[in-house]
């Protein structure tokens, strides 16, 4: 593999960046409630998305400034193990979120 554009993100990857970036760049949704009280679970979750968006993000540019010599084997080795502990963690908790769900609906009224 020695043409770095071959690797480069498609289109759809591009479009699933753009729209996460709302989740990252939403200052209400980053801010914690008043002193006092606790955040919600909906807050909860939308911090903990926009922070492993942030560090996909960070383990994604580290591993292209790899590919091009700007960052040495130790820091893309060490975010591209913190990317891969987020998304097993993500789709851990998207997995529960859907149990849940489906436990939910199955419910008799």
């Amino acid at each position: 593999m020695s043409d770095f554009t071959s690797i480069q993100p498609n289109a759809v990857i591009q479009a699933a960046y753009g729209k996460s970036k709302d989740l990252a760049s939403d200052k209400s949704a980053g801010a914690t409630a008043d002193q006092g009280q606790t955040p919600d679970f909906a807050q909860m979750l939308r911090n903990s998305a926009s922070e492993a968006v942030s560090t996909v993000r960070e383990g994604d540019a580290t591993a292209a400034a790899g590919l091009t010599g700007e960052a040495g084997l130790q820091q893309v080795v060490e975010a591209t193990m913190a990317m891969e502990s987020t998304v097993k963690m993500s789709v851990a908790v998207r997995d529960k979120l859907v149990e849940a769900y489906q436990e939910v609906m199955r419910m008799q009224i």
